[in-house]
């Protein structure tokens, strides 16, 4: 039998779409105020990769990722995704249209998890209708795709999002046990 273990805490981030009239300074100071000050930003690029969103937030998207400089237990993911539901509907809705989408997850030195609401065959059902997937692992010095793995996950820049995430990580979590 193997021994139980409590895992490292892991960094919150958030992947956000947004259509190109939303500011991201106002999406940012709204989730700082939930969930702390913003460690790292990636660069804002297009969102081109699918017409999913186009009928209920426009055309013109926009693609940014940003962690907070807070440690999470990997079981709060779900709670997260909730909350950051909610703030999309609170903050963020006109006539039941999305005009950000916030995509809560985690990572550690060994993976990306992506909180969702769908189900799918590579998903794990965490509890009140929220799944998690291993989107990238960590693999010979830099984060991998599957097969499932979102294209724009997959993107060189977003690769280098969360590599300088994971070293970021690595220095916060150093010493710690």
């Amino acid at each position: 039998m193997g021994t139980i273990r409590i895992p490292q805490k892991a960094i919150l981030f958030a992947g956000l779409i947004y259509n190109f009239a939303e500011s991201s300074e106002h999406i940012h100071g709204i989730l700082e105020k939930e969930y702390g000050s913003i460690c790292l930003t990636s660069p804002t690029v297009s969102f081109d990769e699918t017409d999913y969103y186009h009928e209920e937030m426009g055309d013109c998207l926009l693609r940014e990722f940003i962690a907070f400089d807070m440690l999470i237990d990997m079981q709060d993911i779900a709670h997260i995704k909730l909350r950051t539901n909610s703030i999309e509907d609170y903050y963020f809705s006109n006539e039941g249209k999305r005009r950000v989408n916030i995509d809560p997850g985690y990572l550690t030195s060994a993976k990306v998890v992506l909180a969702t609401t769908k189900n799918f065959q590579h998903r794990i059902y965490l509890g009140q209708g929220i799944y998690a997937e291993v989107t990238l692992r960590y693999r010979k010095n830099s984060f991998t795709p599957w097969e499932w793995t979102y294209p724009d996950y997959k993107s060189d820049a977003s690769i280098m999002f969360f590599n300088r995430l994971r070293e970021l990580y690595r220095c916060k979590t150093k010493g710690i046990t």
